[in-house]
């Protein structure tokens, strides 16, 4: 059985393959309807404890993963979880950090680098992925897959 995202509800991205994954910003209510199963936190600081399995990157706002590996290793993770997973993707707002992670997972899951950070403002957020260096860190994503 499984457990993922409603493809309509507010901030969940259709990925290529048809996983579905949410993102959102902390700084706004959780939405309303299901939780989710598995929930990565893209934060300067770690995170509040929640209800549901979780995995932290320390991701300071505005910058990059502080450790490219662990980031890559937690994405690649939860991609593999949103095959029967609510998933989540979460940084304070919700566009620059979950822009940017939400755009390397399209990575993994087929989207040419150079096509995915529009792939992720197309389908979640028009202002997903923030600064140059973000938009940089999707393009050579692929390298440390």
């Amino acid at each position: 059985m499984t457990a993922t995202w409603d493809p309509a509800g507010a901030g969940v991205l259709t990925l290529p393959s048809g996983l579905l994954v949410r993102g959102r910003g902390l700084r706004r209510p959780l939405p309303v309807g299901a939780v989710p199963v598995f929930g990565v936190y893209l934060l300067g600081k770690e995170p509040e404890p929640v209800a549901w399995e979780s995995r932290w990157v320390r991701w300071p706002d505005f910058r990059l993963p502080t450790d490219r590996v662990r980031a890559r290793e937690v994405l690649g993770a939860a991609l593999a979880r949103a095959a029967t997973d609510r998933v989540e993707v979460v940084c304070g707002g919700g566009i620059g950090r979950t822009g940017t992670a939400l755009a390397c997972m399209a990575v993994l899951d087929g989207v040419p680098p150079d096509r995915a950070v529009a792939f992720v403002r197309h389908g979640y957020h028009h202002r997903a992925v923030e600064t140059p260096w973000q938009q940089r860190f999707v393009r050579r994503f692929g390298a440390l897959v």
